[in-house]
Parts: C-alpha cells; structure tokens; sequence
C-alpha cells in the first residue's frame, strides 16, 4: 500500500501521529513503519479499545449487582474417588486418540523472567534428577499416549499420532523452535509438533491513541493467552497463506483438542479421562477444575454468571460466597478452581470467529515507553501511562452451548511453576516435590515400597499416569534415581 493510503486510513481512524516522524525516518525505517501499520487492523483496535472501555465501566457499575452461583450439579462431575467412571472415560478416550481424532494446543508463550531466565518457560529445568525441561516432560507424556492408545486398540506400533501446535510469542518463537531441534523434538516426528505465534495488539494511551516506541516503531504487547482463537486461523508461514492451525486439524480430521499451559509440571496432557469425559458428555467445551484448598484461596473459579458459564475471580466473591458451603456434602461451594486445562470439539473452535467481536478486551495499565514527540527520544515513564489490551483464553465460556466440568485431584494434576526459586510456593522446588511425590505414589499403588528420602523419577515413556508398574509388585526400593525404561528400576532395589 502506498504512503498515502496508508497516511490517509489512519488519519480517517483519528490515529495519523503514527506518521508524524515520517519525513526524518531512513528509507529503511519508513519501508518497517510501512510494513507494520499496513498489517495492522486499526479499525479493530479501535473498536476493541471502545468495547473495553465500556465493558470496564459496565462492569463497576455492576459490581456487587451480578448474580454469581456455584456451578449447577448436572454440569460437573469428578475423577475423585470414582474409579470406575474414571476407567470408562479413559477407554473412550484412549479409543478417540487411536482414531486420530485428537490435538493438543500448548500456550508457551511466556518467558522464565520471574524464575530468573530470560528463555522460554518450557525450557525451564525444575531440578529433576534427569534434569527434564517442561518441554521434554510433555512431549514424552504424549509419546507415551501413542502408544498406550495403539497397544489398547489393537494398533500397529507407531500409527497413532497426536499432533502438538504449540503457540508462542514473538520473543520465544526462535528460541523454542531451536530448543526442540537441538533435542531432535524429544522423539516425536518434526512434522507432528506444529510451532505458530500469539498474536500482538498496539500499546494505547489512555484516550486510545497508538503509542510509538520510537520514531518507526509501534509499541505493541502479546493479547494474552485469549489471542489463541484468532492465531489458530493465522497463517502459519507468510509464504503459505493458506494453512492455520484450523485448517491443519481439519485435513487431519482432527474433532477434539486439549489445550493448556506449559507451566504446569503434572500436567496430563491429551488427558484420555478427560478426553472421555467431554466427549460422553457431548461438550462442545470442557474444563478440568482442582477444588480450592481453602475459603480464600487467591485462584479463579467456574461458576454461573447469570445463565452464563464463568470465570469469576477471587477479588469478585465476596467473604461470605467464599465460605459457603454445599448442604449436601460440606464441601465449598465455589471450589472449582480454574487450572487453565480445556477441551474443545474443532467445530467449537471454528465458531469463534462468529462471536469474537462480542468478547471484550481487557485493560492492563502499564509503563510503556513512548516517544517524545518534540524530540524523537524514547521516554521510560515511572508510572502506568498506558493500557495493553488482552483477551483471556476463559472469554470463550459464556458463549458455549453445552458446557461440562471435570474435578480432578490437585496432588495428580496441578503444580504450576509461578514464582522464583526459594519463594515457598509454586515454585521450582515445590514443582520438584510434587512430581517426585506423584512417582512415589505410582511405585507404591503398584505394590512397591519405596524407604523413606529415596525419590525415584520415573520417565513419561515408562508411565502416563501410573498405568504398567505391574512388575514390581512386592520389589523395596532403597536407591534414588531416574529411570527411562521400566527393567531399569532393578538398578534401584
């Protein structure tokens, strides 16, 4: 596009400053401002910005009007103490999985800043005995899947695949496609581990205006793990348009996807009991909850705004919702703690685009840097100036139809890796324990004794979730030590 339809559309938008460096700017650094302001769709941020103003406002107007209930009994049920509904669910799953009707979708975008490095969060290192990135971890449990699926259904070896698109930032793109290249994909197939990039929206000042970061240079920041649903139909190349990550899942005839967060080191990833569980269900979404711990734990749960499904933050119920209590069971009733581990049918997936435009932004004040607009020089302010605007990848459940949930234990499935070592929660060390302590449990379920301070790190390849320990029923273990293959468990007696 040339200069002056360029200059011509913003200036129609109320955002022609962009310009205002233009006639100082190099031809290189005018052909980047150019490249950048023409792929961006400014009426939408616009647009977006408007919507997240007023839904902001329509929402402190509101506070303490909305109606908020705990979740309905017929939309929830769980694995906890429920074994046989647990082996059904796990069958239908592992059943969709050796079809080939199943896809996982893993947010990796963040970097490890608050655990003191500046890669990407998956290539994290949690101190495990074989030293396992996050990365390596989930990839060896979907290994495993493929095979447990072909073995249980009478599958050659090998012909199962679950293909795994894995959403990065701009900052982490590079450095996790090297990751998995110098680790020759942790075993899986290059052509079965898909990487594609979140998306970015314009940093604004407060009155909605585009910031500049420098004098060729809009300011932009990563629209939140919510921006999955638009980057799933971006291009996966600039030199293929025509292949996203939706239409990839189609020409595999992929109907159902798991997506969740790398941060989380218990992660089941492709969950065959949750797997099954939707699809029994016929959900055309699904989320896995752990109860809350406690009253006034600082963690979002699922429960019914109005007529809708919704995450509702802990800032939004009040002491007195927080301590209420089931009448039947005793249980909290607002318990079911967000964990960030979904199920989608691909045709649900599809269907967002039809009702993005209903889903509002949300607003993060910010320090962004700026341009000073008399002298060129970029300006570090000390205090927020601006707003980023991202969307939250929960925004999509109020606008499903059938809507399920699946209570899960915490000490089996949920140890996020959020703080920095030594914090004394959520952090590596805790991530450490947990898996190890899980290991442990697996080793004792299947009739092993394991001697008190020895931890034992069973590989993903020799386990999933417990499942073909048989052998070392009535063995003690007495040595610590990781393990890649199940005859090497002897070595530790």
């Amino acid at each position: 596009m040339s200069i002056d339809n360029t200059r011509q559309r913003y200036e129609n938008a109320g955002q022609g400053h962009l310009l205002q460096f233009w006639p100082r700017l190099s031809e290189p650094e005018r052909a980047a401002l150019l490249a950048q302001l023409d792929a961006l769709d400014i009426e939408r941020v616009n647009r977006a910005y408007k919507k997240a103003i007023s839904s902001e406002k329509e929402l402190a107007e509101q506070a303490g009007q909305d109606i908020i209930e705990p979740l309905p009994e017929d939309a929830a049920e769980s694995v906890i103490g429920f074994p046989e509904k647990e082996k059904e669910w796990r069958s239908i799953g592992l059943q969709a999985i050796a079809r080939g009707e199943v896809g996982v979708l893993l947010m990796a975008g963040g970097q490890g800043t608050r655990l003191g490095s500046s890669a990407p969060k998956g290539c994290y290192d949690i101190g495990l005995p074989s030293h396992k990135s996050l990365f390596q971890l989930q990839a060896e449990r979907i290994a495993r899947l493929q095979v447990v699926a072909a073995q249980e259904n009478g599958k050659p070896a090998g012909s199962v695949v679950i293909p795994w698109y894995i959403m990065t930032s701009g900052p982490t793109r590079r450095a996790t496609e090297d990751f998995f290249k110098k680790h020759s994909y942790f075993g899986l197939s290059s052509e079965n581990v898909i990487f594609f990039e979140q998306g970015t929206m314009p940093c604004l000042t407060t009155d909605g205006k585009v910031i500049l970061e420098s004098p060729s240079r809009v300011a932009v920041a990563p629209d939140g793990n919510g921006g999955l649903y638009a980057a799933l139909r971006t291009p996966l190349s600039p030199s293929d348009k025509s292949r996203s990550v939706l239409s990839d899942l189609e020409a595999r005839k992929v109907q159902y996807v798991n997506a969740y967060c790398v941060d989380n080191c218990l992660v089941r990833v492709a969950d065959p009991v949750f797997l099954g569980y939707s699809i029994s269900r016929q959900a055309d979404c699904a989320a896995k909850v752990v109860p809350k711990a406690y009253p006034t734990e600082s963690v979002g749960v699922i429960a019914r705004r109005g007529d809708k499904f919704s995450v509702v933050e802990y800032s939004e119920i009040s002491q007195e919702q927080a301590e209420r209590r089931d009448p039947k069971t005793g249980e909290l009733a607002f318990r079911a703690g967000n964990i960030v581990n979904h199920f989608y049918t691909t045709t649900f997936l599809r269907s967002v685009e039809s009702f993005e435009d209903d889903l509002a932004f949300h607003i993060a004040r910010k320090k962004i840097p700026y341009v000073d607009s008399a002298t060129g020089e970029t300006v570090k302010p000390s205090k927020p100036n601006g707003m980023k605007l991202e969307m939250f990848v929960f925004d999509v459940f109020p606008f499903t139809k059938r809507f399920a949930v699946l209570a899960v234990a915490r000490n089996e499935e949920f140890s996020p890796l959020k703080n920095a070592p030594g914090t004394g929660s959520d952090d590596p060390e805790t991530s450490r324990r947990d898996l190890l302590s899980q290991h442990k449990r697996y080793l004792e379920r299947a009739g092993a004794t394991v001697a008190d301070d020895v931890e034992i790190e069973l590989s993903p390849l020799v386990t999933y979730s417990g499942e073909g320990l048989e052998s070392v029923k009535g063995k003690k273990f007495a040595r610590s030590g990781s393990v890649e293959s199940i005859e090497e468990l002897d070595a530790l007696l």
